[in-house]
C-alpha cells in the first residue's frame, strides 16, 4: 500500500482519504484547509505528520492522534490552535503525544516531557465541533432548525460552496479563449503547480488499486480524452 503522501498546497480541507490508507508512514498535508484529523485514527503506521499552515482550530484535535503508536514528527506550527502562548501550546502538545522525538522542527527532550507533565494540558476528548459550516460550527447546530434538515443536507451543503469558493481560488471560471493570451506567468505556475499536485495525489493512490479498479481509471480517462478533443475540435 501507499507508505508517503505528499498533498502540500493542495487546497485540502477533508482528509478523509486516510481512512483507507492503513500502511501510510509519512503524510505531507502542510499548507492546505484541514481542520478535523479524526480520519487519521486508523492510520496506525504513522511515524511523521507535516500539518503546518492549516485551520485546525482546538488542540482538541490531538486526541485523534494519540492512540498512533508510532508517530515520531509532527510540525503543526502556524495553526489557529497554537494560540498565543508558545510554551502551554508546546507542552499541552508533548503531555499528549509524549512519543514525539520533533516538533514543529524542534527536538524533543527529555526535560520538557516531564515539564510537559506540569504545564501541559491533558487532552480527554476530541473537540466537541465537527465541520458544517467552513470546517467547523458550533455544537448548536444541531438546534431546532438543524433537525428538520435531512441528516448531512447541511453538510453537502457546505461542501458544494467549499468546492465552488475552492475553484474561484484556482481560477477554474470559465476563461473566453481570447483572455488566455493575457495570463500572467504566475498564474500559469501555480496551475502547474496544481495540476502536478493532482497528478501526484492521483498516481499515489493508483496504487491502491486492484485491476478492476484500474479498468474503470482507464475507461474513464479515455472518456475524458474523447471529450477534451471533441470540444477542442469543435472551438477551432
Amino acid at each position: 500500500g501507499v507508505r508517503r503522501l505528499n498533498c502540500w498546497g493542495s487546497h485540502l480541507t477533508d482528509i478523509s482519504i486516510c481512512r483507507d490508507l492503513p500502511n501510510i508512514e509519512v503524510i505531507t498535508f502542510s499548507v492546505n484547509g484541514i481542520s478535523d484529523l479524526e480520519p487519521l485514527t486508523q492510520c496506525r503506521n504513522l511515524s511523521e505528520l507535516y500539518l503546518r499552515k492549516n485551520n485546525i482550530s482546538s488542540l482538541n484535535e490531538l486526541f485523534h492522534l494519540k492512540g498512533l503508536p508510532r508517530l515520531r514528527v509532527l510540525w503543526l506550527a502556524e495553526n489557529p490552535c497554537c494560540g498565543q502562548d508558545p510554551h502551554r501550546y508546546r507542552m499541552t502538545v508533548l503531555r499528549n503525544l509524549p512519543g514525539l522525538q520533533r516538533l514543529d522542527n524542534q527536538a524533543v527532550t527529555e526535560e520538557e516531557l516531564s515539564q510537559a507533565l506540569v504545564d501541559g494540558v491533558e487532552i480527554t476528548a476530541p473537540p466537541a465541533r465537527r465541520n458544517v459550516e467552513n470546517g467547523w460550527a458550533e455544537c448548536t447546530g444541531s438546534s431546532a432548525a438543524g433537525s428538520t434538515a435531512e441528516p448531512g443536507s447541511e453538510l453537502l451543503g457546505s461542501s458544494l460552496e467549499e468546492t465552488n469558493k475552492i475553484q474561484e481560488e484556482l481560477d477554474m471560471k470559465p476563461v473566453p479563449r481570447d483572455k488566455y493570451s493575457s495570463f500572467s506567468p504566475r498564474e500559469t505556475d501555480c496551475n502547474r503547480k496544481k495540476r502536478n499536485n493532482v497528478l501526484n495525489a492521483i498516481l499515489l493512490l493508483m496504487k491502491e488499486l486492484d485491476a478492476e479498479g484500474l479498468e474503470i481509471i482507464q475507461q474513464t480517462v479515455v472518456r475524458r480524452l474523447q471529450a477534451l478533443q471533441k470540444k477542442e475540435l469543435q472551438e477551432e
